[in-house]
């Protein structure tokens, strides 16, 4: 065997030896865009939100629920539930219903992907709290698999009622603050023509209300137009699944390439910012079931629940610095620098 064979295989096997079978077993890919601009103003059309002064990463598509499940097979692998990660309304709403819980299932196998008038893996996860948003974020930022769900971006050790905690610093991927989601949704440093900045009302840029046939139309959105569905276009049924696989809206994107910022779920966000506590936090986006009219998938369009809320409107999205050192327990001693490598290969493919 030649000496660069030998460096070779030396280098493989160092990585498989970085490689957790539980990572292996339960890994996801989650798609990122960068959101550059740094320095941009807020929106001075009323809000006065979206001023961010650093690059940085966002979810391309809400959280799905075949992610999520991965997530819930991983943390729960005896579906012992801890901390209330999953909500059975995630079974049994058939407006959203997307994840079963079987109890004789085996092992890191208790929770599956179901159909839901078609497969139900790429729409969007629901019935989520703000705390359980949190949990996935620090399951993602300690390398999933069976990293811990109770510290990492957010400090949690079992909390799951009462005031959401502080992002903290360096988290490699974490809920977006209230500026860092409107910025992604409604931003574009070309509003006004090339090198005018502003921000449009929706995030399909549009300043016009989105249509909702879903399809590859521009400016359509999920939600009940009218009381006029947008999976089925017409009114409501209680046995119909009214999500939308993420990105479905194929033309409707934002200036960064984000989907699903207006209409489908609302999105759970940091409104207090990374430096505080809070009694509630913030949700923007609109959902499939805004009968109203489109003021909710609109920038002038927020609410704000207490963080233990889950219900079929709550999803999320993750952010994360675009530049981060690669966590700890990541680097394994027999690894050495191979898997240092390892490890911010796959987070780059992680994006």
């Amino acid at each position: 065997m030649t000496l660069a064979s030998k460096i070779s295989l030396s280098f493989v096997l160092a990585l498989l030896a970085c490689l957790p079978a539980t990572s292996v077993r339960a890994g996801i890919t989650y798609d990122m865009v960068t959101v550059g601009n740094p320095g941009n103003a807020n929106d001075t059309g009323g809000t006065f939100n979206g001023a961010v002064n650093y690059e940085y990463q966002i979810g391309k598509y809400c959280v799905t629920i075949g992610q999520y499940t991965a997530f819930l097979n991983a943390a729960d692998p005896n579906g012992e539930n801890p901390n209330g990660i999953y909500n059975s309304s995630m079974a049994t709403n058939l407006n959203i219903a997307g994840i079963s819980y079987t109890s004789g299932a085996s092992a890191g196998s208790k929770y599956a992907v179901i159909s839901n008038g078609g497969d139900s893996s790429n729409r969007p996860i629901t019935y989520v709290s703000w705390f359980d948003a949190a949990r996935f974020a620090n399951w993602m930022t300690n390398n999933q698999g069976s990293g811990s769900t109770e510290t990492g971006a957010y400090t949690l050790n079992g909390k799951t009622t009462g005031n959401a905690v502080a992002a903290n610093p360096g988290a490699a991927f974490r809920l977006p603050t209230n500026d860092e989601w409107y910025k992604a949704a409604y931003f574009s440093p070309n509003y006004g023509g090339p090198s005018v900045p502003g921000y449009y009302d929706y995030a399909t840029q549009s300043d016009s209300p989105p249509g909702n046939i879903v399809g590859s139309g521009t400016n359509k959105a999920n939600y009940a137009r009218g009381g006029v569905y947008s999976v089925t276009q017409s009114g409501y049924n209680s046995n119909q699944n009214y999500l939308t696989d993420v990105g479905a809206f194929s033309s409707s994107g934002s200036f960064y390439g984000t989907f699903d910022q207006s209409g489908n779920v609302y999105q759970w966000n940091d409104l207090d910012g990374l430096a505080s506590s809070g009694s509630s936090r913030g949700l923007r986006g609109g959902y499939w079931n805004d009968i109203y009219g489109p003021f909710y998938l609109s920038s002038s369009g927020s609410v704000s629940y207490f963080p233990s809320y889950g219900s079929s409107f709550t999803g999320f999205r993750l952010a994360s610095p675009v530049a981060v050192p690669e966590p700890s327990t990541w680097v394994m001693a027999a690894g050495g620098l191979a898997c240092a490598g390892w490890g911010a290969w796959r987070r780059r493919r992680a994006r």
